[in-house]
């Protein structure tokens, strides 16, 4: 792949163009959901920030790329011959690693609250990004043929984010006391 020009112009008109060349609106239903994917690899970018653990790093910049296959799989509709596409091997890697990680961390007893570490609570704003993208396939799936794998994955990847944040708050989770708030 190259790429060699950034400004195109192609879409000062509200357009942008599909993997297999269609020009839709921005605000098509297919649009948002690739674009809501990329949302969430931007915010998984920051929180490798604040991850110190090359292995915990390792992991995201797996999932980085697994967000790109996924919005090439959305941005191409249909079957699309050779193209990439997500398959289960992806979800079933991401659940083998959420299940590692979950190992080593006490049971829960109650809801986690989104925070503790900085670095736990970038890991619970990209995995609420990841929800919103899942429910935006799920939206344009309604609509348009999407692969099933897509929603699967998404959604292990929001798994593995809500233990990644476990992890980084070292098993202190910051947890919902019912009727605390009052």
């Amino acid at each position: 792949m190259r790429i060699d020009r950034v400004v195109t112009k192609g879409g000062d008109g509200g357009e942008t163009s599909l993997g297999d060349g269609a020009r839709v609106r921005k605000d098509d239903p297919r649009v948002e959901a690739y674009g809501t994917v990329d949302e969430a690899n931007a915010a998984i970018g920051i929180l490798r920030l604040h991850v110190g653990d090359a292995a915990m790093d390792a992991i995201l910049a797996r999932i980085q790329n697994d967000l790109f296959d996924v919005g090439a799989d959305l941005c191409v509709p249909g079957e699309a011959g050779a193209r990439l596409r997500v398959t289960g091997a992806m979800a079933d890697r991401l659940e083998a690693e959420v299940a590692v990680l979950n190992e080593s961390l006490p049971p829960l007893a109650s809801f986690v609250l989104p925070g503790g570490t900085p670095g736990a609570a970038h890991a619970h704003l990209a995995r609420t990004i990841l929800r919103r993208a899942e429910r935006r396939v799920v939206t344009l799936a309604r609509w348009q043929a999407v692969n099933p794998e897509v929603v699967r994955a998404l959604n292990r990847m929001s798994d593995l984010l809500f233990v990644v944040g476990r992890v980084l708050n070292a098993g202190r989770d910051v947890v919902w006391v019912p009727g605390g708030g009052v």
